[in-house]
């Protein structure tokens, strides 16, 4: 038995996962490896013992030419099977059958018709839920289109309305506010006159007066040099 076929066997006990079977053995051989190499010591009550071991140097012999040659002194792994082993390999002790192969096909057979049956079952019950709900999202959707249209229907009409009272309101308030510009117009171009006209004859008095007090004050000036002319020669 190579490792492709102890693996093969090995699987039948993970329930034919032969990845998980492959990465049990490859995690024991090398977790025994590993330790053996730093120079412990691996027992396994039952089965047997892997340790390092040291061979010394010595004469060997060629077999090809015959000659003696010296080998180095280097490190060996050795295996010492245990006592279950051995009795087993003597015929001493029968191991029970294994039936644990036969159990999980059986098992396999029997949960493949179960699995078919649940999934043409799911499969089923998909169907029927979208048939279900497609005539439901149609009604859903028409009942949203037509309360939109409703909605616009009446919104057009509440919106004329309101533009044709917001023209009005403006074109009554235009005409309401023409006539009270020109009457105010009106007003303020008589206010102007009549200030005009009142002013008029108060600047004309205002000149009189005194254009007159200039005549008066000269009178008085020229009355004031002759006298002093005649306080003079006297």
């Amino acid at each position: 038995m190579n490792k492709s076929q102890l693996i093969d066997a090995l699987a039948a006990r993970f329930e034919g996962n032969r990845k998980q079977a492959q990465h049990a053995l490859e995690s024991v051989l090398d977790t025994i490896t590993r330790e053996v190499a730093k120079g412990e010591k691996v027992a396994i009550t039952g089965f047997g013992s892997f340790e390092k071991r040291v061979r010394e140097a010595r004469m060997v012999r060629n077999p090809q030419t015959g000659e003696q040659i010296k080998a180095k002194r280097t490190h060996v792994p050795k295996f010492t099977a245990g006592a279950e082993l051995k009795n087993v390999v003597s015929g001493a002790r029968k191991l029970p059958k294994l039936t644990l192969a036969a159990s999980t096909s059986a098992a396999k057979r029997a949960t493949a018709p179960t699995k078919k049956t649940a999934a043409k079952k799911s499969t089923a019950a998909k169907k029927t839920t979208a048939r279900k709900s497609a005539p439901a999202k149609k009604t859903a959707a028409k009942k949203t289109t037509a309360a939109k249209k409703t909605t616009a229907r009446k919104s057009a009409p509440a919106k004329k309305t309101a533009a044709k009272k917001s023209t009005a309101a403006k074109k009554t308030t235009a005409r309401k506010s023409a006539p009270a510009k020109k009457t105010a117009a009106k007003k303020s171009t008589a206010a102007k006159k009549t200030t005009a006209r009142k002013s008029a004859p108060a600047k004309k008095t205002a000149a009189k007066k005194t254009t007159a007090a200039k005549k008066t004050t000269a009178k008085k000036a020229g009355a004031a040099k002759k006298t002093a002319k005649r306080t003079a020669k006297r």
